[in-house]
């Protein structure tokens, strides 16, 4: 287990689920971490008490306001950008004003709070967006704006890679699968649907996750930039 001892983190969107792993990993391996979140307040600050990080509510559709956190975060050694929503049903009844919403959280964000950062992040640095296996593969309707949010994460971290590789900052993607979460439970109604997709018929968990993301922020994955990690149970495969 790799050693984040005194690095800086931010994680945006880290009160609950994936993100709220992410944070007591790098927080149990000694890093000095800071998240965000939305609308979990409770969640967030006794998040923040456990494991002795810092919970600062930002609004991830604002970009001015993503930005100006992360600036304040001064020079980070570790981005991760957790944040999204999704929007499900027929395209053709949804309101486009909540589907705007979306892009701003699930790609504008992504993409100002990664340029932002690398302002100000020494060399070696790392910037790791959770996006999804859908971006890769949509097999059920009613998910078009969220797959095309999770897919312009590929084309983000492939090009940023390109931008920022020559300081030995990597950028790479972590696409989740079936995750057990307050948003998608293992009990839950798609649960069955989901479970038919896979080859290891149950839904992942929130530390799994959180352990590629510890790798590919540690010094054995110095190599690996612009790549898309697929965690899924072969849901995509």
């Amino acid at each position: 287990m790799s050693s984040f001892q005194g690095k800086s983190v931010l994680v945006l969107g880290g009160s609950r689920g994936i993100g709220a792993a992410i944070v007591r990993r790098f927080a149990a391996e000694g890093a000095v971490v800071t998240f965000t979140y939305g609308q979990s307040g409770q969640a967030a600050h006794e998040l923040a008490a456990a494991t002795g990080s810092k919970a600062v509510m930002t609004d991830s559709a604002d970009r001015d306001a993503v930005i100006a956190q992360v600036r304040a975060s001064g020079p980070l050694n570790i981005l991760v950008v957790n944040a999204g929503i999704g929007i499900f049903g027929d395209a053709l009844d949804q309101d486009p004003d909540a589907i705007d919403r979306l892009f701003r959280i699930n790609v504008h964000a992504p993409y100002h709070a990664a340029v932002e950062a690398a302002r100000q992040m020494p060399e070696g640095g790392r910037i790791i967006v959770i996006g999804s296996v859908n971006g890769d593969r949509m097999p059920v309707a009613g998910m078009a704006s969220y797959a095309l949010s999770k897919s312009a994460l590929q084309g983000l971290a492939r090009g940023l890679a390109r931008d920022f590789g020559p300081r030995g900052i990597t950028i790479n993607v972590v696409q989740p699968g079936p995750i057990d979460t307050d948003a998608n439970p293992a009990d839950g109604p798609m649960k069955d649907l989901m479970h038919s997709f896979m080859a290891i018929k149950r839904f992942g968990r929130p530390e799994e996750v959180a352990g590629m993301v510890a790798w590919l922020a540690g010094p054995e994955a110095g190599f690996v930039t612009g790549a898309m990690h697929t965690i899924d149970g072969a849901f995509g495969a």
